[in-house]
């Protein structure tokens, strides 16, 4: 499965000490020369840069259609224009995208994507992990990561956690 991704996923299962949970989802996962920029490059000394570094499943990539991502770049900043520039080019099976705007542009152009609770559920359904709840309240507190609780409710009874 061709796969790109954004900067927030890999950085918050990084902080979390579940990068893995991508390479058992998806085996590689490919990033444009700006979210290695700004995962590895400008975050080195911060959780999950050298995670992404160290990780010979996560694979660099030049996007070519330099003209795309200047348009993205009116509205995305520079990694979720990027990733959806590459995603295009590669014709990839799914980009994993949690900004709003970047999804809703990636929606707007075609792309199939996911967000990190996305992955968590895909990741609990072919068994990799047990529950999402344990995740998510690890991504909430250790990360920052921002869920709202009308969706952390609504996820948890979705995946019947609740």
């Amino acid at each position: 499965m061709s796969v790109v991704s954004n900067a927030s996923a890999l950085i918050n299962l990084a902080r979390i000490g579940k990068l893995d949970l991508l390479r058992n989802l998806y085996g590689e996962v490919i990033v444009p020369g700006a979210v290695w920029q700004e995962v590895v490059v400008e975050g080195a000394g911060q959780p999950g840069a050298g995670e992404v570094e160290a990780a010979a499943w996560i694979k660099a990539r030049t996007v070519a259609n330099k003209q795309l991502v200047r348009a993205l770049r009116q509205d995305l900043d520079a990694g979720e224009a990027e990733a959806i520039a590459l995603a295009l080019e590669m014709e990839a099976e799914l980009l994993l995208m949690d900004e709003r705007l970047g999804r809703e542009t990636a929606r707007h152009l075609g792309l199939r994507y996911v967000g990190l609770i996305g992955v968590l559920r895909e990741a609990k359904h072919k068994g990799l992990i047990p529950a999402v709840s344990p995740f998510l309240n690890a991504l909430r507190d250790m990360a920052g990561f921002r869920v709202s609780d009308a969706l952390y409710i609504r996820v948890l009874q979705d995946e019947r956690e609740a």
